[in-house]
């Protein structure tokens, strides 16, 4: 039996080092059962209009390595039915999670970059792929062993040999943490990317008979800790909750990303959206007016800041992605206080009225102070409106000196 799968290892190995599993084609009834949970909704059936592109495009940035990027994210999450979107990541077949990762990361680089040439996503699935074909000729006398011994020795290989470890930084990390180009450059991430390489190494080793049995792994979810695999057959109930999704996965790259990229981050609310709705509403004391008004004099000029003063076209990118993905409601409302800031007044209205809609009638938790801050938005918008000439943007941030030099 070892030798049998040796040879059909080494055969794979030398006749191709980049062979990747193609997301199975999901049946009309797995592509077309798209129902989500009150938490959630399908972004086709609001109709919306993310206002990213065009708007920089008609103030002269070009976005066609953007766009293209957007339309390969697109691509790949239009396979998620529900289903897929609740299997684990180790077992995730229609959705093609490193591609879908790396088309995150080819998006937000053309914005930040303004590179000549896209970033080369297939490349950087090359270098994905490597890691597994890498694996087999250093560790061939692990083949045919035992589960726990096949999988310590792949452990060993990832995080020993080839030096991938956690960001030695203070919560939460800095943006390449979680961009899968990044990581794979420089061996440290977040753990959600490091749980995606991780289960991309798994799923192609199966592929070629190296593991032939069910293979889960244990998501940490504090600061340190490094996603880890185990024999499925011996997992305990509280392993549940560690067990990262394809859906979850990409929710929390995203996530993190608008937090990071958040231009509204003064203050001493932990809300993302308080924070906006704060600087929209001029309630701050007197130093957070004043770090407001330096992070927007800062964007108004193209600079690319720290994570303290953010960046307005990554925070509306994730938030965009975010609404493909149908996420959560908070994330269309989060997108409304960005239009807000943009001067959208029309589509934030709308997102408002919206995400106030399924407040009431899908029975979602409550904070009083957000649901103060959403109904004083929505009444200052309704008045803006009410004022001839203002339901197009003005030249804001987004449009302003828009090159970073």
């Amino acid at each position: 039996m070892l030798q049998t799968s040796m040879n059909r290892v080494a055969s794979l190995w030398i006749s191709t080092t980049s062979i990747r599993p193609h997301p199975s084609i999901p049946t009309s009834s797995s592509s077309g059962f798209r129902v989500f949970c009150k938490s959630h909704f399908v972004a086709e059936d609001l109709n919306l209009k993310l206002v990213l592109h065009d708007s920089l495009d008609s103030y002269g940035t070009d976005t066609t390595y953007a766009r293209v990027a957007r339309d390969g994210y697109s691509a790949q999450i239009q396979n998620m039915s529900y289903i897929e979107r609740e299997t684990s990541i180790c077992i995730n077949r229609c959705v093609d999670l490193g591609k879908t990762a790396l088309y995150i990361a080819a998006e937000d680089d053309s914005l930040i970059s303004h590179s000549s040439v896209p970033l080369p996503v297939d490349a950087f699935l090359e270098r994905l792929d490597h890691l597994s074909t890498d694996y087999c000729p250093h560790y061939s006398s692990s083949l045919g062993s035992s589960p726990e011994t096949l999988l310590d020795s792949i452990e060993k290989y990832l995080y020993n040999i080839k030096g991938f470890r956690r960001t030695a930084s203070s919560y939460p990390p800095g943006p390449n943490a979680f961009y899968l180009h990044s990581v794979l450059t420089q061996r440290s991430g977040s753990a959600v990317i490091l749980a995606l390489i991780y289960s991309e190494v798994l799923k192609m080793l199966q592929l070629w008979g190296v593991i032939d049995f069910d293979v889960e792994i244990y998501y940490p979810h504090d600061l340190l800790g490094l996603p880890r695999a185990y024999d499925k057959k011996k997992s305990k109930e509280s392993d549940q909750q560690h067990i990262m999704t394809s859906g979850s996965l990409l929710v929390e790259i995203l996530r993190n990303l608008k937090e990071i990229y958040w231009p509204f981050q003064h203050g001493n609310t932990k809300s993302l959206f308080l924070g906006a709705a704060n600087a929209a509403d001029c309630t701050d004391s007197g130093f957070h007016c004043a770090s407001a008004k330096a992070a927007q004099h800062r964007l108004n000029r193209g600079v690319w800041t720290s994570v303290l003063f953010g960046d307005m076209r990554c925070a509306l990118s994730a938030c965009e992605r975010l609404i493909l993905l149908g996420a959560n409601w908070d994330d269309l409302r989060d997108y409304a206080v960005l239009l807000y800031h943009c001067g959208y007044y029309e589509d934030a209205l709308r997102c408002f009225k919206l995400y106030k809609e399924a407040k009431q009638t899908t029975g979602l938790s409550t904070n009083a102070a957000e649901d103060d801050a959403l109904e004083k938005l929505i009444f200052r918008l309704s008045l803006i409106l009410m004022e001839e000439g203002w339901r197009r943007p003005s030249k804001n941030f987004l449009h302003r000196n828009p090159e970073p030099w």
